[in-house]
C-alpha cells in the first residue's frame, strides 16, 4: 500500500468524503467541475486541511485527525503540477528548476540532466512568457522532479493548452509518469486522457467515489448512472424492473431483455457500438428527429415511435450510411448495462 486517504471536509454546503488506495501505476480521479477532485490532491498535498481522517503514503503518516498530525507541504515528499504551473515569472528556466533541487551539492548537475531528458536545452535562460505552454509544462514537470517525490500529482495538466496540442503533450506526460516510477495521480474531467494514461480511476460525484476500479472495468462496466454519464454513454433511461431478465425503459417506452440480474436497478445504459440496425433483439422502430456531423461519422437522433412523451436515443453511423425517414433498431440484451 503506497499511498491511503480517508478524509472528510465541509465547505459550506460542500461535504467531501472520500477513501481509496493505490499501490502501483496511474490512479485518476474522473468527475465533472465541483465534484472535489482537486481539493482531494490538495489535501494530500498538504495545502487543505481535512477535517477529520487520515492520509499515509509510504508508511508515513502525512495527515491524522486522531492523532493531531498534520506535516507541512515541504515535508511530505509530495511533487504538485498546477492547473497554470506555477512558474516564477521573474526567474528564467533554469532558475525555476534550481529552485526544486533538495541535493544542494549536486544541484548544477541535477539541473543539467534533467533539462536533457526534458528537451529543454538551449532555453536555460528563457524565461517564463518566453516559451510555449508546453514548454512551461516540461520546466515545471522539471522542478518538480529534481526534488525527488515519492508521489506525483497532475492537477488537470492540459487544461492550460490548445486542443491540438494535448495529444502530443499527453505521449510526453507518459513518458515522463514511466521514467518517474512511483504513484501518480491525475485529476481530469476529460475521460480521453484519463484513459490514455491511467491504469486505475476514481469516480466522483458531489464530494463522494461513486465507483472505482481498473479503468476498462469502469469505462466498459459502469456502476452508476454517473459512471456512465463521464465514461461517455449517451443512451441512459430510467427503468422499472419487471423480473431479473425485463426492464420497462421509460424514456424509450420498451420493455427489454436484460441479462440476468438480481439486485435491484434504477437505471440502465446501452453500449453505442453493440446496437444493430434491423430487425433483432430488443427492437424499437424510430423516426429520425435530426442528425449531427461529426468529423468520420454522424449522430442520428431518434425518437421512438409512442404514444407517450419519450426520449431521443442516439446512434453513431458512418457518413456513407443511406437513412430514411424510419428506423428499426435492435439492442442485444448483452448491449445493456443494468446501473444501481
Amino acid at each position: 500500500m503506497a499511498l491511503w486517504v480517508d478524509i472528510e471536509k465541509k465547505l459550506g454546503n460542500f461535504h467531501l468524503r472520500t477513501k481509496f488506495e493505490t499501490d502501483k501505476g496511474v490512479l485518476a480521479l474522473l468527475g465533472s467541475s465541483g465534484c472535489g477532485k482537486s481539493m482531494t490532491l490538495k489535501c494530500i498535498a498538504g495545502f487543505e486541511k481535512p477535517d477529520r481522517g487520515k492520509i499515509i503514503l509510504n508508511g508515513k503518516v502525512l495527515f491524522d485527525s486522531d492523532k493531531h498530525i498534520n506535516l507541512p507541504p515541504q515535508k511530505r515528499m509530495v511533487g504538485y503540477l498546477f492547473q497554470q504551473y506555477a512558474l516564477f515569472p521573474n526567474m528564467n528556466l533554469e532558475q525555476n528548476i534550481l529552485c526544486g533541487v533538495r541535493d544542494k551539492k549536486h544541484r548544477k548537475d541535477i539541473v543539467k540532466q534533467i533539462i536533457s531528458i526534458m528537451r529543454l536545452d538551449g532555453m536555460e535562460k528563457r524565461y517564463p512568457h518566453q516559451i510555449s505552454g508546453g514548454q512551461q509544462q516540461r520546466v515545471a514537470l522539471a522542478r518538480i522532479l529534481v526534488s525527488k517525490p515519492e508521489l506525483l500529482l497532475l492537477d488537470e495538466p492540459f487544461s492550460a493548452l490548445d486542443s491540438h496540442l494535448r495529444f502530443e503533450l499527453e505521449q510526453e506526460v507518459r513518458d515522463v509518469i514511466q521514467r518517474f516510477g512511483k504513484n501518480v495521480i491525475l485529476v481530469s474531467h476529460n475521460r480521453d486522457e484519463v484513459f490514455h494514461l491511467c491504469s486505475d480511476i476514481v469516480i466522483m460525484n458531489n464530494g463522494m467515489i461513486e465507483d472505482i476500479g481498473e479503468k476498462h472495468r469502469v469505462f466498459f462496466e459502469p456502476k452508476s448512472m454517473e459512471s456512465a454519464i463521464l465514461a461517455g454513454y449517451k443512451n441512459i433511461s430510467s427503468v422499472k424492473k419487471i423480473d431479473n431478465e425485463h426492464v420497462y425503459s421509460e424514456k424509450w417506452d420498451k420493455i427489454l431483455k436484460i441479462n440476468k440480474c438480481d439486485y435491484d436497478i434504477n437505471y440502465i445504459c446501452v453500449k453505442m457500438n453493440d446496437i444493430r440496425i434491423g430487425n433483432g433483439e430488443n427492437q424499437i422502430e424510430f423516426i429520425i428527429k435530426d442528425i449531427i456531423e461529426n468529423p468520420f461519422s454522424i449522430t442520428a437522433m431518434l425518437k421512438p415511435i409512442s404514444d407517450k412523451d419519450v426520449g431521443i436515443f442516439y446512434l453513431e453511423l458512418g457518413k456513407d450510411e443511406t437513412l430514411n425517414d424510419k428506423l428499426s433498431v435492435s439492442i442485444p440484451k448483452d448491449a445493456i448495462l443494468p446501473l444501481r
